[in-house]
């Protein structure tokens, strides 16, 4: 037998592999709370309309809302038969209320229901991870506060470069949480228009009041074009695309976690709450958080280009192919909303050795850039020349054995016979990073500064 919902065309059952491929309510089913709400707001518009009876909206309402308890209480039974997670809720309704719910599905079509439905699961799942976001924020910005004089080597092609404080460190993460923060908005602000009432491609004859549904719904006006409205998958991409690249930052601080709390550097401990053990070897303990944290991020970015490989060729309207927007779609913002509450835990987790960090930030002769700059500014060198200085004097200090601020001044005035003593000042890490007060410099005081006025932005809700 046919499926009742639509197969009046049909006169027989779909092949087996047909019915397999086809179905999508093994992950669509987690529409079902959108799915309810919009048909919900397309009822009441339609008896507001006079397209239906006020006795049989009332009565779809009623039933919807049972509907949404029996899937809440996990006692709704979902159906492979009926493909997607409209055409169980309907059948459901339907043997709830009876003949009424037929009228539901005047003047739509799974087609904008679909893109309907879709657009407020993203939107919603946007509001959830904005939320994560400023979570996340928030426990860089405190543990920076609370690091802002620590002073750690900074890196350049992962050599050492120059002193840093872990605060500032910390704080770059929170400005690429910002960027990420900001393109979600951008895409939510252009998702959020409706395109209930596009029907299947071409709009409806009947007089419906999309400007209805669309406040009813939240969203900020109903879509302008029906054809786009059923076709349109940007408001995906664009959310995927966000996802990728927040993932990717995650993947970037994950990675340096993996490499910190490594026994041959040393930086970082995380505790047994964002660690695992070995099943061999018992002294082991493996970050396995933050590396899970840097593989999602494969899951995330895949997810983005398998769609923009599906939608490429796709000429309008609404494709089948488009039901494979869903299922990457939604495990990777899961995998992102995941991501996210691992990498705050492990912020919030991780203690810094801050002796290491201390020790490892005066190697690989990392003042010898405050070294040029005090030929500039002492002895009124040019840059170029002060920097050939100082690679002449680091390639001395490196035969003998010794940081630069161990080198003695007899060693410096070989090189340079008016150097004098006061470089010493310069030399030690404690003055170069906080020397470093220009705008966005790692100075304490600037790190301090900037976490606070982070954490007021974040307290006050302001992106």
């Amino acid at each position: 037998m046919s499926n009742t919902m639509w197969g009046g065309r049909f006169a027989s059952e779909p092949a087996a592999v047909m019915a397999e491929i086809n179905a999508s309510i093994d992950f669509d089913r987690r529409l079902y709370r959108q799915d309810v709400a919009a048909s919900k707001a397309h009822a009441q518009m339609l008896a507001k309309q006079g397209i239906i009876s006020a006795e049989d909206a009332d009565q779809i309402g009623h039933g919807l809302d049972a509907v949404l308890a029996e899937i809440e209480g996990g006692t709704f039974e979902f159906s492979r038969a009926l493909e997607d997670i409209h055409m169980n809720v309907e059948s459901r309704l339907k043997a709830l209320i009876g003949s009424a719910a037929g009228r539901l599905h005047t003047a739509r079509s799974r087609n904008d229901q679909v893109a309907t439905d879709f657009r407020l699961y993203v939107r919603d799942a946007i509001d959830e991870i904005e939320s994560q976001l400023v979570g996340y924020q928030r426990a860089l910005a405190e543990t920076a506060l609370a690091h802002a004089g620590t002073i750690m080597p900074g890196f350049t092609h992962l050599q050492t470069a120059q002193p840093v404080t872990f605060g500032h460190h910390l704080l770059a993460y929170v400005e690429m949480a910002a960027r990420d923060r900001g393109r979600f908005a951008d895409a939510r602000k252009r998702l959020n228009e409706c395109p209930l009432g596009s029907a299947a491609l071409a709009g409806t004859s009947f007089p419906i009041d999309r400007a209805m549904t669309a406040r009813a719904l939240r969203f900020d006006r109903p879509t302008a074009n029906s054809l786009d409205a059923v076709s349109d998958r940007d408001f995906v991409l664009e959310t995927l695309s966000a996802a990728a690249i927040a993932s990717m930052h995650l993947s970037r601080f994950a990675e340096e976690i993996v490499i910190w709390t490594s026994p041959l550097v040393g930086f970082l401990k995380l505790s047994d709450a964002f660690t695992t053990g070995s099943s061999i070897m018992p002294q082991k303990r493996n970050p396995d958080a933050a590396e899970l944290v840097r593989a999602k991020s494969g899951r995330v970015i895949g997810a983005l280009g398998a769609l923009l490989i599906v939608m490429k060729g796709l000429p309008l309207a609404y494709q089948k192919d488009m039901q494979e927007d869903k299922e990457g779609a939604m495990d990777a913002l899961s995998a992102l909303s995941l991501s996210l509450a691992a990498m705050t835990g492990m912020v919030r987790d991780m203690t810094p050795d801050t002796a290491k960090m201390h020790a490892a930030a005066g190697q690989g002769f990392s003042t010898a850039t405050d070294l040029a700059d005090w030929l500039v500014r002492v002895l009124k060198m040019p840059f170029r020349d002060a920097h050939h200085v100082t690679g002449r004097i680091v390639q001395v200090a490196d035969k003998a054995g010794l940081d630069l601020a161990a080198l003695p001044l007899d060693a410096l005035q070989a090189v340079e016979p008016r150097i004098t003593e006061a470089v010493y000042q310069v030399l030690s890490v404690e003055n170069s990073v906080g020397s470093r007060k220009s705008l966005g410099g790692t100075a304490p005081g600037n790190v301090e500064a900037q976490a606070k006025l982070w954490l007021d932005r974040l307290g006050s809700g302001r992106p």
